[in-house]
């Protein structure tokens, strides 16, 4: 690569190549929409966006622990009270279990508010023997076979929708949704394994023995246990929604210090680069190096070694701590292959240290079924998270999280975990869209099953010690 960077602008992406990007036939209704957006406020602060990468910077320096779930592809259906709830919950109660086992600090940040776009292999498919376009998200079209020509309309409409649901995550949780004085439901009767449900159950007797302990001494009074942290994070994708809401805003600074600007993208907190739009000389990376958040990249079987370095000194040059998340997703057959070279090229470079490992078990488990069905086998999941635990260990790196596509709700989209899932159970609840989503109690396994292997991995050092 030249050493000498470009001068970097909002708009400096248009001149690189893009994949993914929608043509839209209606120009003039698009440029309206664009307009709109460009005079509507932020729907994140840069305040919010600063704490954020405060919190990642522990994570990427093994003090804290990074869990990242949501929806594949969010609906604008979606926003609704008890859907958001729903995930609120879980990923509290997936944080609680996530301490108890890591003994470290959660950070929590949900696929909310803003994962309206999805990547489309084909810009068409065949439905009931009609090709139509496909449907990209509710921010582009909808997925009634009707509603599939593209609507700029939906730019703005994703806007509004990702800051109601924004404001209602603040709401709940500033009005106690996530106070620690509340029960929790933690029943285990889906758990069928004996040995699974006797650890499941000593951790959840420690959780509310620990709960019951604070009330009894007064120290749930503490306000620390009102409220939690909750961020907000989507695939960038959509460059012409988020550069409509790249702003140049004043960055928090510390009091005695000069302040200084700088282009946040207030449509999310967090936001990464797709596996399918991450190449060096393309306009996704050209657009996200020049904004302040912080951000994440998907690495799987295509990437080369040799393009991490060449990625991270264009995405993060100054080397900032926790700037970059590397989401990898290989693929339970694949990881033990792939990852450690990944590690190598990192760990042994200047970014030691540096960067977020955090592993998607998701992406790359996906396979079809009799019907045509997508699904993942809650095994698979569980193989590759456990495969990229234990390589991170061998490499002397840290897995600082996991990113998961999960739903509060009670579904039936991602085969086996303890409830025992098989094919026919598929078509009870399968309400995706787009891609399977671990259920809760799925969810919220593979939670126990994380935490089981901190703690063990604790014991053994305190063995050897």
């Amino acid at each position: 690569m030249s050493s000498i960077t470009p001068e970097w602008t909002p708009d400096s992406w248009r001149s690189k190549p893009i994949k993914q990007c929608p043509e839209y036939p209606d120009q003039k209704a698009l440029q309206k929409s664009l307009a709109e957006l460009k005079k509507l406020p932020p729907i994140v602060h840069p305040r919010e966006i600063v704490k954020l990468k405060e919190h990642l910077r522990d994570v990427a320096q093994g003090k804290a622990f990074l869990l990242q779930g949501g929806d594949c592809a969010e609906l604008f259906d979606y926003c609704q009270q008890d859907v958001i709830e729903s995930k609120i919950k879980l990923l509290l109660q997936m944080s609680l279990v996530l301490i108890w086992g890591a003994d470290k600090r959660v950070v929590r940040i949900g696929r909310m508010a803003g994962q309206y776009a999805k990547p489309r292999s084909s810009p068409m498919e065949m439905v009931d023997g009609r090709e139509v376009p496909s449907f990209r998200g509710d921010i582009l079209n909808g997925f009634h076979v009707d509603e599939r020509e593209l609507d700029p309309n939906r730019l703005v409409k994703a806007y509004h929708h990702s800051a109601a649901t924004l404001n209602y995550i603040r709401a709940a949780i500033s009005s106690g949704i996530a106070d620690l004085h509340r029960p929790l439901d933690w029943g285990l009767g889906h758990v069928r394994d004996p040995a699974l449900k006797a650890k499941y159950q000593e951790a959840v007797t420690f959780l509310t023995d620990m709960l019951r302990f604070m009330q009894t001494i007064g120290a749930d009074k503490s306000h620390n246990l009102d409220t939690v942290d909750l961020f907000t994070s989507h695939e960038g994708l959509l460059l012409e929604y988020e550069q409509s809401l790249t702003r140049l805003l004043e960055s928090p600074s510390l009091p005695g210090t000069p302040s200084k600007k700088e282009y946040y993208d207030t449509s999310a907190h967090f936001l990464w680069i797709g596996d399918r739009t991450r190449q060096l000389d393309h306009a996704h990376v050209e657009f996200f190096r020049g904004i302040a958040n912080p951000l994440g990249v998907k690495i799987g079987p295509t990437t080369p070694a040799s393009d991490l370095l060449d990625m991270l000194r264009t995405l993060n040059p100054s080397r900032e701590p926790g700037k970059i998340t590397l989401i990898t997703r290989y693929g339970a057959s694949k990881v033990v292959d792939l990852l450690p070279a990944h590690i190598r090229a990192v760990e042994d470079s200047e970014y030691k240290q540096t960067v977020v490992w955090q592993c998607d078990p998701m992406h790359g488990n996906t396979q079809s079924v009799s019907g045509g069905i997508k699904t993942r086998r809650f095994s698979d999941i569980f193989s590759e998270l456990q495969q990229t635990l234990r390589i991170h260990r061998e490499q002397g790196s840290y897995l600082g999280g996991v990113h998961l596509e999960l739903t509060g709700d009670a579904v039936t989209e991602c085969l086996g975990g303890s409830e025992g899932l098989d094919e026919d159970d598929l078509s009870t609840n399968y309400t995706s869209f787009c891609d399977p989503r671990l259920n809760e109690k799925q969810a919220l396994e593979l939670a126990f099953l994380v935490a089981d292997h901190y703690r063990c991995e604790r014991k053994e050092k305190k063995d050897q010690a």
